[in-house]
């Protein structure tokens, strides 16, 4: 049976509390039937209903003042399919959790973004994506989809059954049903070499394309106001390749005192005299040190992020990359205040999805951040114009201005994706301001 409580006075926040609502009750289900019924008793009383998971989007998607569901009762692995390493798991279960769910199998994701707190669910609706060229977002793993409708009923779907039903659910933005169950194309388990260097930002640019081509797994932060990008590859190895994690001291020192402890103090030091940050990431940047290690895959894909900030990230076509590139770096350094965090760039291959930030091209992501105790609405919008001149598509989690009037002209299959999502929602159950916006609805 679900568990149900009214809101009162709380108010619900995401994890950078860059969106806040007041839901009038919060549920928590624990079966597909309590779904099911939420959902009919409030679309026949005209009420609205938003799921949410672990709240790391930084937009309000799933903000609501109806009833807020949390799929957290709803985690686990339901089935394994040996002979093709598909996976099916509750909408609920976060990512982190998926490695030790898999490892009895002796099977892993095939690639994971540097943050796991999301829920497979969340994961799915925002397109969330990792990097390497040969490899999609969570979307593209998808094979078939097990949904509670706004009309009450429970539904599975895939390329094959009801396959526009799936298409437009494998990158639902919370509009398209309750995720009940996913499941997922898997790979054998893997280990990764990580190696993590600083080097000049100019050869980075220079060789970034060709570079994504030829490793599994390439990215870099570029520190805003210096000339050094911090790279990171990864090379997939077989399960058994040796081990050579970062040890104890080394995780203390770079990963919680330099990487968490210390950035946040130098934040928070520009935050109250900005002047101070270009000396700051110079100074940070040359600090940054060189690192060698192999761990079992999920461990060397994720990094812990306690520093709170607020994010905007734009999918743009590969081949655009120099030229965006150049553009943001100028927009940054020209804006009026220095900037603290650095740029992460990525790389994703291209998907079939409707929605997907990768549909139908290989991509380049551009994250940028701001520290979370600093105006970032202003700053972003300024660096936002340089994606949008060329089409560039926002991730769905994370912070943009932009509209249907846009977006339809971003994704070829916008129109059928809003068919879908009229049919089997008229009225609108699923709905907040941020899907109006983004949906034209």
């Amino acid at each position: 049976m679900a568990h149900q409580f009214s809101s009162g006075s709380w108010s619900w926040s995401n994890w950078a509390a860059s969106a806040t609502s007041r839901p009038t009750d919060v549920v928590l289900p624990r079966s597909d039937a309590d779904v099911a019924a939420l959902l009919a008793r409030a679309t026949a009383e005209g009420r609205r209903v938003k799921v949410v998971g672990a709240a790391h989007s930084f937009t309000d998607i799933a903000a609501t003042d109806g009833t807020l569901v949390s799929l957290d009762a709803m985690q686990g692995l339901e089935h394994v399919e040996a002979a093709t390493g598909e996976v099916t798991l509750r909408g609920g279960t976060r990512i982190s959790a998926v490695a030790a769910l898999l490892a009895p199998s002796g099977l892993a994701l095939p690639n994971m973004g540097d943050i796991d707190r999301q829920s497979l669910a969340g994961a799915l609706a925002t397109a969330t994506h990792g990097t390497g060229l040969a490899f999609t977002g969570f979307p593209g793993l998808v094979t078939r989809m097990r949904l509670a409708l706004p009309d009450g009923s429970i539904v599975t779907c895939s390329a094959t059954e009801r396959p526009e039903l799936f298409q437009a659910a494998r990158v639902g933005l919370g509009a398209i049903g309750v995720v009940l169950a996913a499941t997922l194309r898997c790979v054998p388990a893997f280990r990764l070499r990580a190696v993590e260097a600083p080097e000049p930002l100019e050869g980075m640019v220079e060789s970034f394309v060709e570079r994504s081509a030829a490793n599994d797994h390439l990215e870099f932060y570029w520190f805003p106001h210096t000339g050094t990008a911090l790279a990171k590859t990864n090379t997939r190895l077989a399960a058994d390749a040796p081990l050579h994690p970062i040890g104890p001291l080394s995780r203390l020192v770079d990963d919680e005192l330099l990487g968490n402890g210390a950035f946040s103090l130098m934040c928070a030091a520009g935050a109250r005299l900005p002047a101070a940050i270009p000396p700051l990431n110079r100074f940070a940047a040359k600090t940054l040190a060189a690192r060698d290690y192999t761990d079992e895959s999920h461990r060397v894909f994720v990094t812990a992020r306690r520093v709170r900030f607020r994010e905007m990230e734009y999918s743009l076509p590969l081949e655009a990359f120099a030229e965006v590139f150049g553009e943001l770096r100028s927009a940054i350094e020209g804006y009026r205040e220095p900037i603290s965090f650095p740029v992460e760039v990525r790389t994703s291959a291209a998907d079939d999805t409707w929605m997907g930030t990768s549909s139908g091209r290989r991509s380049v992501y551009f994250a940028v951040h701001r520290y979370a105790r600093q105006p970032h609405q202003e700053f972003l919008e300024h660096v936002e114009r340089v994606f949008t001149a060329q089409g560039g598509r926002p991730h769905w989690g994370k912070l943009h201005s932009r509209d249907a009037d846009y977006l339809v002209g971003a994704y070829p299959g916008f129109g059928r994706f809003t068919a879908v999502r009229d049919g089997i929602d008229p009225t609108g159950t699923l709905l907040n301001p941020y899907l109006r916006r983004v949906l034209g609805a």
